[in-house]
């Protein structure tokens, strides 16, 4: 997977080559189609998943097998087909990290969005075993 090295949103310029497509947008922004996947080490694990059209706006997303290392999300043979995955090796899947005052942040792992690392076009799957998953899993606090 390509990705931009995070600077400025508002004045780093994005290749056509690392935008990711989303054809189907994502939960409650399904006109958005266009985002890159910025990262910078001192953030990491968390990356940011930027809209193109609008650079102020953005998700912090983050691998779940890193949050949840028995994650296993069973993607539908119809979204496998979708996203054109040949293998698992073909798929990155980040899910959206929820930060809110005077709580603990949570990850949704109901909602990952399964990204195509050779065609980046990518879309927000409900798994086949949503309902073994939180949609407010709460990340450890250090």
């Amino acid at each position: 997977m390509k990705t931009a090295e995070m600077i400025e949103p508002e004045i780093q310029t994005i290749s056509g080559e690392n935008v990711i497509q989303i054809p189907d947008g994502l939960l409650g922004f399904e006109q958005v189609k266009k985002y890159v996947l910025l990262a910078q080490p001192q953030e990491a694990p968390f990356m940011w998943l930027r809209m193109i059209e609008n650079a102020n706006k953005r998700f912090i997303v983050v691998s779940p097998f890193q949050i949840v290392p028995d994650y296993q999300p069973d993607i539908s043979s119809e979204d496998v087909r979708f996203l054109g995955l040949s293998s698992p090796d073909d798929a990155l899947v980040v899910n959206i990290v929820t930060l809110r005052p005077n709580r603990v942040p949570t990850i949704n792992l109901k909602g990952p969005i399964v990204i195509n690392r050779h065609t980046l076009i990518a879309k927000q799957v409900i798994p086949n075993n949503a309902s073994k998953f939180d949609v407010n899993h709460p990340l450890p606090v250090s």
